[in-house]
Formats: structure tokens, C-alpha cells, sequence
């Protein structure tokens, strides 16, 4: 089975991850699988390289760079003749359904991440809607990360018998650290060992509401003189003026830790006592798996699948609420350190039980065969 993998770009984000860990689970895959990124060949691209699979970078980044992707794009898929051709995020699923289907694909597979349909530019709204119309001629399948993200894309006007929901799957075999791992960390920022420190880990953006994660620290740090905030993430760095002056303007800038980009996510992970997911948009947040199977207490804004993934394990609140978020911490503040520890243990289970890689490489598997079975192929 020929699979082209087709995505907007190959920077570390929720979908690329998503299509590493597939990509790295599945035996013998580098053989028989060709990976295309619209954009940039980025670092998840350039990891997967390292891992012997064949990766091209179309660079479509301008208005002349365009109708020469889309020529490579085609020839590529016509000389590849790969059996499926699955797409991941709204503009891979427009470009690469459409080329697909011109080159004579007859298994195409959209992929949707996203639930919140308010956020993002006019013209994703635009492509929104005309890959609605689109739903109902061009894919075979449409794999979406969460049921959140099916309902409402459901009610846009997608094709709803060709919807299926897999979410994320963790390996926590990936997601260990040592003991002094935490501590050499920990002393690194000047964290000690009485500290309880709260962590976020994503991207600096909108979406990812590190804005009401700051205003919430604020509230915090009035009450809990020992409590430190550890935010990490592309962005995450004392450079941003914006973020400077959200930490500034609360009064507690010396109770901030910022790392930026880190690529040893368990380390970072285990330096945390509570880990916050205080996003205004979700589909299935692959952080807050990761943080649950680290065995961290996790307070998350009820966004996407969030609450689908944390289950009874951990704290859930309004997003874009940073009283409400607020409240949500103090309660896990307010529990012993043995409460904690216990509920993060509960979470670390759940994700061992019902959400791991193995799990969601079986379930795209099925989708395959399924589809290939229903072309006679």
C-alpha cells in the first residue's frame, strides 16, 4: 500500500505531530510512504528525514511559487501512483484533494483539526466553506481529530457520512524523565525545590490563550507566595514585547519563567508540578495527552475534545475565562501534594488505557482498508 502524506507545512504543531507519531508507529513505513509539505520542510520534516523517509518541501510560500507547486505537486502524485492520498489541515486538504483527484486518486483521505471556526483569517473561512461543497466529490474519507471538530463541521454542510473521528494516541514509553533530570532542570531557572510550579507548553498565539494563562498567574500569585509559572513554546521568550507586558502589567514578572522552544518535551514536562492548558481553541491537544501521561495534574479550558481526553482525571473550566481558569488552579493548589499526585496518576492510566499510538495507528489502518476494499482495490 503507496501512501502520499500531504500537509501545509512541517513546523512542530498539533497535526504535524500527529502525522510523525503515525508516520514512526507504522512498520516498514519509510518504504512505501512519500511525505509533501506545501510550505517548509521545518523541523518535523527534517526529523523525519533523519528516520530514512522521503520528504519533499514544495516551498509554496508565494503568489510565483504557487502554479509551479501545484505542476510539482501533480507530477509528483503521478509518478509516485501511490494507492491513497490523505491530507492534514484545510489547505492541504483543498490543494492536495484537488490535485489528487485531477492526477486520478480515487482514495483520498481529508484531515480535520480544528473546532473552533470562529477563530483563524477570512480567507480560511473561505476555503472552509468551498471544501464543504468540495466534501460531497473529492474525498473518500474524512478523518477528524475530534468529535468536536465532526459536530461542527457536520453543521457547516460537510458530507457527513464520510466523517470519522480518530483522535490523537500517545506512546508513554517516549514520554519518561529521571529525577535529576527534573532537579538539573529545575536549578537551571532557579526553581526549588519548595516551589510549586504551574506550566503551559505551546506556541505563542492567540489560540493558545497564553494571554488569560498570565492574567490567571496574576490571581494566583496574590494568594500563593511559593507558586512559579513556567511557560514554554515557540515565542516563550523575554524578546516578545507583547508577552513582557502582560507579565509586566500583573506585578509579579520575577514569578515567570520563560524557556521558548525546547525539543525535550518530557524533561520540560516533569519540571511541573500542575500543568495548565488554558487555549481558546483545541481539536484533540496533543500537549495535555503528553502532560496526563507524564502523570501531571492537568487544569484545561473546555475547548475541542479536552474534556473527551482528561475525563474525570483532571480539572476542567470555561476558556477565554481567566477568573474561571483561576478558580481551577486554586482548587488544585488547595489539594495535598499526595491529591495530586494521585490524580495525576489517574491521568497517566487513562492515557495508557485508552489513548495510546497503537490504539490510533490500528483505527487509520481500518480507514485504509475500508477504503481501499470499497474501490475494488
Amino acid at each position: 500500500m503507496k501512501i502520499i502524506h500531504i500537509i501545509t507545512s512541517l513546523n512542530v504543531g498539533g497535526a504535524e505531530q500527529a502525522l510523525k507519531r503515525l508516520l514512526l508507529t507504522t512498520p516498514d513505513a519509510q518504504r512505501n510512504t512519500l511525505v509533501i509539505s506545501l510550505k517548509n520542510l521545518g523541523k518535523i520534516g527534517e526529523g523525519l528525514q533523519s528516520r530514512g523517509f522521503e520528504v519533499v518541501a514544495l516551498n509554496m510560500r508565494s503568489f510565483l511559487a504557487f502554479p509551479v507547486g501545484i505542476f510539482r505537486l501533480y507530477r509528483i502524485i503521478r509518478q509516485f501512483q501511490p494507492d491513497i492520498v490523505q491530507t492534514w489541515l484545510y489547505h492541504a486538504d483543498l490543494i492536495g484533494g484537488v490535485v489528487a483527484k485531477i492526477a486520478g486518486v480515487k482514495c483520498i483521505i481529508w484531515g480535520i483539526r480544528t473546532t473552533e471556526l470562529d477563530s483563524g483569517s477570512k480567507l480560511t473561512a473561505w476555503i472552509r466553506k468551498l471544501l464543504a461543497l468540495l466534501s460531497y466529490v473529492i474525498p473518500a474519507k474524512i478523518v477528524c481529530v475530534a468529535e468536536a471538530s465532526r459536530n461542527k463541521h457536520i453543521a457547516l454542510g460537510y458530507d457527513t457520512p464520510k466523517m470519522v473521528m480518530i483522535g490523537n494516541g500517545f506512546e508513554s514509553e517516549q514520554l519518561q524523565s529521571s529525577p535529576q533530570q527534573r532537579s538539573e532542570l529545575r536549578s537551571s531557572v532557579c526553581l526549588k525545590d519548595e516551589d510549586i510550579v504551574i506550566g503551559t507548553l505551546g506556541r505563542l498565539s492567540q489560540e493558545k490563550g497564553q494571554d488569560v494563562f498570565v492574567r490567571s498567574a496574576g490571581m494566583i500569585a496574590q494568594e500563593y507566595s511559593n507558586v512559579r509559572f513556567l511557560m514554554v513554546g515557540r515565542g516563550l521568550e523575554p524578546v516578545d514585547e507583547a508577552l513582557m507586558q502582560w507579565i509586566n502589567a500583573i506585578g509579579f514578572a520575577d514569578r515567570f519563567v520563560l524557556m521558548g522552544e525546547r525539543r525535550d518535551v518530557a524533561v520540560v514536562l516533569s519540571a511541573m508540578d500542575i500543568f495548565c492548558l488554558p487555549s481558546r481553541s483545541e481539536g484533540f491537544p496533543n500537549v495535555l495527552g503528553e502532560a496526563m501521561a507524564m502523570g501531571l495534574p492537568c487544569v484545561s479550558t473546555d475547548v475541542g475534545d479536552a474534556g473527551v481526553l482528561l475525563g474525570d482525571t483532571g480539572i476542567l473550566v470555561q476558556k477565554d475565562d481567566y477568573e474561571a481558569l483561576a478558580v481551577g488552579l486554586k482548587q488544585m493548589l488547595d489539594m495535598s501534594e499526595d491529591e495530586r499526585t494521585a490524580l495525576g496518576e489517574r491521568a497517566r492510566l487513562r492515557v495508557q488505557n485508552e489513548f495510546t499510538l497503537e490504539q490510533m495507528r490500528k483505527k487509520f489502518e481500518a480507514v485504509y482498508t475500508e477504503l481501499l476494499a470499497s474501490k475494488g482495490l
